[in-house]
C-alpha cells in the first residue's frame, strides 16, 4: 500500500516559531512557563513537557515573579503585559506577527469607531486565546460573533459596523456573516447612502489556513483512505478534517498512532495522511509508521 503524506500539514509559521522559540528557551535555561498550552496538540504538548515547558493560566501569572514566560502564537491582551511588567516577568514573545498585525488593526479601527458611536465586532469562538487578545485591544468592549453566528443579536443595526476576523475561522462562514450583517441592516430601514458605507468588513482569515482547506480537499480525494492527525481541541483541525471528509468519506480523525484500525484499509492502495496547522510532523511520521506495519 503506497502512504503519502500531506506536505503541506503541519505548523503553519506562527506555531513553529513559538516552538523553535520554546525549544530555544529550554536549551538555555532547563525550564521555561508557558501561557496556556502552546498548541492544541496534547503530544507535542507532552513531548514539551519532558523537556521542562509548564503550563500556566492567568491566574498563575499573577502569582509569579522575576522568571521566564512563553506568550504563544495566539497573542495576548494588554492585560497580561501590563501584570508581567508590575511582576518583573521576563516575556518571551512568540506572538504571530499576523495575529500582532490584526491586533493593530483592530485596535486603532475601534478608537475610530468609538468616535462615530459605532461598534467593531469579531468573528471568532467566544473565549478562545486569540479572540481574547483581539477583544482585549478594545478593553471588551467588541462584539464578538461566533461560527454559529451566537452574538448576532447583539448588533445594534441602526450604527456603523466594521467586522473582522480570527484568523484561524472557515472563509464561507465569514462571507455568510458578512451577508447576514448587511440582510440585518436592510430589515431595519436604517441602510445610509452607498457612500456612507455604514458597514466595512475586512476578511484576516489567515492566507496559511485558508488555503489548506482547498488543497486538503483535493489531497483526500486522490487516496482511498486518509488519515487525519490532530487535537481534539483544535477548531482549525475539526474545519480541515470535515473537509477531507467531504471529499473521502473514509477519512478518519484520530490523534495518534495508537488510535489506527487495521480494518479502515482493507482493499485500500493509497493512504494520505494531512493533519492541522497544530500537528507535527514528527507525529503524522510516526503514524505512518504505524499503517505500514499493516501491510508488512
Amino acid at each position: 500500500m503506497e502512504i503519502n503524506i500531506d506536505k503541506n500539514s503541519g505548523f503553519c509559521f506562527g506555531v513553529l516559531n513559538a516552538i523553535s522559540m520554546a525549544e530555544e528557551q529550554l536549551r538555555k535555561h532547563g525550564t521555561l512557563y508557558c501561557l496556556g498550552e502552546i498548541v492544541h496538540n496534547r503530544k507535542e504538548v507532552d513531548r514539551l513537557r519532558k523537556m521542562g515547558l509548564i503550563t500556566i493560566n492567568h491566574e498563575e501569572l499573577k502569582g509569579l515573579s522575576n522568571t521566564r514566560v512563553l506568550i504563544r502564537a495566539h497573542g495576548e491582551p494588554p492585560q497580561t503585559y501590563e501584570i508581567a511588567e508590575k511582576n518583573q516577568i521576563d516575556l518571551i514573545d512568540a506572538s504571530c506577527p499576523v495575529v500582532l498585525k490584526l491586533q493593530n488593526r483592530i485596535k486603532k479601527s475601534f478608537t475610530e469607531m468609538e468616535a462615530k458611536e459605532g461598534q467593531l465586532i469579531i468573528f471568532g469562538k467566544k473565549g478562545h486565546a486569540e479572540v481574547e487578545g483581539l477583544l482585549g485591544q478594545t478593553g471588551g468592549k467588541a462584539v464578538v460573533v461566533g461560527s454559529d453566528f451566537s452574538g448576532l443579536d447583539d448588533i445594534d443595526f441602526t450604527k456603523p459596523i466594521t467586522l473582522y476576523s480570527q484568523t484561524t475561522q472557515d472563509k464561507e462562514k465569514y462571507l455568510e456573516l458578512t451577508q447576514l450583517i448587511k440582510n440585518r441592516i436592510r430589515q431595519c430601514n436604517c441602510a445610509e447612502k452607498e457612500t456612507s458605507a455604514p458597514f466595512t468588513s475586512f476578511n484576516t482569515i489567515c492566507g496559511q489556513v485558508s488555503n489548506r482547506g482547498p488543497h486538503l480537499a483535493g489531497f483526500a480525494a486522490q487516496h482511498d483512505v486518509v488519515i487525519f492527525v490532530s487535537g481534539r481541541e483544535s477548531s482549525n483541525g475539526k474545519y480541515l478534517y470535515s473537509i477531507c471528509k467531504e471529499h473521502n468519506p473514509r477519512t478518519w480523525f484520530i490523534t495518534g498512532p495508537e488510535e489506527l484500525n487495521e480494518e479502515w484499509f482493507a482493499g485500500a492502495e493509497k493512504a494520505g495522511i494531512c493533519g492541522a496547522t497544530s500537528t507535527p510532523v514528527w507525529l503524522m511520521e510516526e503514524v505512518a509508521k504505524a499503517i505500514s506495519s499493516f501491510s508488512s
